[in-house]
């Protein structure tokens, strides 16, 4: 039975539709890619089923069968609303989709891909590249369906992800200073033992499985106004806009990335994709400095806006999840809401805005810095000096105004040596916990009116 373009992923959709397919020469609705004018650098081996010649446009039906062939194995995961709503003044729903076993919806295409292979592909097995999340949900569901995997990891990966891929059943090779190197010994590694490689993020099969998301959201929030969704290298992005566009063309796609790894921004301005610097971000996950061929084909005519956002507003995100909703998220997972707690969408005030949580792996000690970002982002850990009398009594008396007005000293240094005044002064550095901005400001305050050297270092990024 085929889907029509207003199914839903259960009750409508069979396996009927397991063959993606290719553009024909006359689908003008987003032409393939012209040569960029830039100097792109040369990959050494090539993916056949990326091809920027030749991009494939996924369709809904694809999404469809994945939707059908996955559920299986699949977690239908909640879609709740926040308790964040009221303060950012619409009905929040977060689709948490860090409750798939592996933390993240990178599981759903990486079983659809599993499942759509050959008896004899799945007999030689898979490789891919990858350092995070695509690695743990192939290696998972590799080992649920009797499939080898093989993961090239650059030397930089996590520790904890690396023993988690083998306990998954994964061989794990540590190859390449990054990605990108991994990426090239994989895809030599496949050629030489007949493995099928795996791109995470622009493989045909792995967009469609992401899609499914997009069929989970509509069922579960059927009065969806605008999605934001977080950006890397494009496959959720991609599938969730075709599946959400085909069911109610009137939501609002909207895709942020970290400021530091624009790359779909990038492309849109291009119009095609391009090559960008991709630096050390907090969101990891999305730090992909070219977006896929296949994932922008498909994704450039139903984004409506692209955003890029600061890093420490991902750091208050992941804090303010925690706090608010009680959900541990990674950078690349916190994305979308720092697009709302940045203010920057006032369009959506009143609307009804789904964001999806999409991973939930983050470092301890990661999690720590975040949460210590946060707070400063959020003016309730300030850090400021002040010079004063280094005669008895001059520390007490700072004290006690400082917590005359409750605020709590989290660390304090003092500094003799190096003062240009006179020999009977102290700079006392502290760094303080308080409640709220407000209390901040009434603390500053209180330290100008009586010291005459005083300097605030950071007081919150939203004055």
């Amino acid at each position: 039975m085929e889907c029509s373009d207003n199914s839903t992923a259960d009750s409508m959709c069979t396996p009927a539709y397991v063959e993606l397919e290719r553009d024909s020469e006359n689908d003008s609705s987003t032409p393939p890619p012209s040569p960029s004018t830039e100097t792109e650098p040369q990959e050494r081996f090539f993916d056949p089923e990326c091809d920027p010649l030749k991009p494939v446009k996924v369709k809904f039906k694809d999404i469809c069968s994945a939707a059908y062939i996955i559920k299986g194995g699949i977690i239908k995961t909640p879609c709740m609303k926040s308790n964040m709503s009221p303060t950012l003044q619409c009905n929040l729903y977060f689709k948490k989709d860090y409750l798939q076993y592996t933390g993240s919806f990178k599981e759903r295409g990486a079983r659809y891909m599993l499942m759509m292979l050959s008896q004899e592909q799945k007999k030689n097995g898979v490789i891919t590249a990858s350092a995070g999340n695509h690695a743990l949900a192939l290696s998972y569901h590799g080992q649920q369906l009797h499939v080898p995997v093989t993961v090239v990891m650059p030397i930089i990966a996590p520790i904890m992800k690396i023993k988690m891929c083998e306990q998954f059943g994964a061989k794990i090779s540590i190859i390449g200073a990054n990605i990108s190197e991994s990426k090239d010994h994989a895809m030599e590694m496949a050629k030489e033992k007949n493995f099928v490689y795996v791109n995470g993020y622009d493989h045909p099969h792995v967009i469609a499985g992401q899609g499914t998301m997009g069929l989970e959201i509509i069922d579960q929030v059927p009065d969806v106004d605008a999605v934001v969704v977080p950006v890397g290298g494009g496959g959720l992005i991609a599938g969730l806009a075709l599946a959400i566009k085909n069911q109610k063309p009137s939501v609002k796609i909207i895709g942020v990335e970290s400021e530091r790894c624009s790359s779909f921004s990038a492309a849109m301005n291009a119009k095609h994709p391009v090559t960008v610097k991709a630096q050390s971000t907090l969101a990891d996950g999305l730090a992909v400095p070219k977006i896929g061929v296949n994932a922008f084909h498909t994704a450039a005519s139903l984004v409506d806006k692209v955003m890029v956002v600061k890093e420490s507003f991902i750091a208050l995100s992941i804090l303010r999840l925690i706090e608010m909703d009680k959900a541990v998220v990674e950078g690349a997972g916190a994305c979308g809401l720092a697009a709302l707690i940045t203010g920057q969408l006032p369009e959506l005030i009143g609307k009804t805005v789904v964001v999806p949580l999409c991973g939930g792996n983050i470092d301890t000690t990661v999690l720590g810095r975040c949460l210590e970002r946060g707070l400063a982002v959020d003016g309730r850990l300030i850090k400021f000096t002040v010079t004063l009398s280094d005669r008895p009594g001059g520390i007490f008396e700072l004290t006690r105004l400082i917590s005359r007005i409750g605020v709590s000293i989290k660390d304090i240094m003092h500094e003799r040596a190096w003062l240009t005044g006179d020999i009977f002064s102290v700079e006392v550095k502290v760094v303080a916990e308080t409640r709220d901005r407000e209390h901040a400001c009434e603390l500053e305050h209180i330290l100008r009116s009586n010291y005459s050297d005083v300097s605030f270092v950071a007081c919150g990024e939203f004055q």
